[in-house]
């Protein structure tokens, strides 16, 4: 069995399609889900709520709202991409420009009507191509305490979401989180397709599923722990990584 911290770094997005006539288990759905019963919320008010999605009228519907990329994103999106694997070595930031369409990676070839006509809607790409979807809901008029604007109450999400994957991770699962769902318009359709109260907000959804294909593979980069690390102050960097017996000592130069 792995260990939590094999989990963790084996942890990755899987894109492309899930194989549908291969569907997760109640049993592996069940973990899952008390995987996120068990995240830490603030003041445990555990604000937040699941929808299951995986009767194909439902996915049908859903895949088939309107969800092109902005030209905002794909131009920030732009900065954030690399050309080449030796490129994204270098940055330690970013993905591979190969991972998303051509037409996403390329702000001047950015043509919105030739998406929709090639399918390239992101739900249609995303949502039609899983046996499972699970759409996270919150209530918007709640507020962890003390925490104006909810950053609290949003960091509580981010930890289920965690707890989710890492789960789905150590399943043998795929997961692809989809934030297309959150604060746009498509969570206003998405919202009334699965009846979703009209005070609650999107979180996220997430599909789950058994890759298509056999994966293979891309390069996953993370910046250094130098790289991130601040000694008692910021920019104060005299910590070292020294591994002794297998295990990792931070070790504080003298003087």
């Amino acid at each position: 069995m792995p260990t939590i911290a094999e989990v963790i770094r084996n942890r990755h997005s899987t894109r492309g399609a899930f194989d549908c006539s291969r569907p997760i288990t109640k049993p592996q759905l069940k973990a899952i889900l008390a995987a996120a019963q068990w995240a830490p919320t603030p003041t445990n008010m555990q604000n937040f709520e699941i929808v299951i999605v995986d009767e194909a009228e439902q996915l049908e519907a859903i895949g088939k709202i309107p969800a092109q990329m902005s030209e905002r994103f794909l131009r920030e999106n732009y900065e954030q991409l690399s050309s080449s694997e030796a490129e994204l070595r270098i940055k330690k930031t970013g993905m591979l420009a190969s991972a998303f369409p051509k037409q996403w990676t390329d702000p001047e070839a950015w043509n919105p009507e030739a998406d929709a006509r090639s399918q390239l809607t992101f739900l249609g790409r995303s949502v039609l191509e899983t046996p499972l979807l699970l759409v996270v809901v919150y209530d918007g008029n709640k507020r962890a305490p003390g925490s104006d604007g909810d950053p609290l109450g949003l960091m509580g999400l981010g930890c289920m979401m965690e707890n989710m994957w890492l789960t789905a991770e150590e399943l043998g699962i795929g997961m692809h989180v989809l934030t297309v769902f959150s604060d746009s318009p498509v969570e206003e359709d998405v919202k009334k397709t699965l009846h979703i109260p009209p005070h609650m907000k999107i979180a996220f959804a997430c599909t789950l599923g058994y890759p298509a294909e056999t994966s293979r593979g891309y390069v996953r980069v993370r910046r250094d722990i130098e790289d991130f690390i601040h000694h008692n102050r910021f920019g104060r960097r005299d910590i070292l990584w020294k591994p002794v017996e297998s295990e990792d000592v931070l070790i504080t130069q003298v003087g």
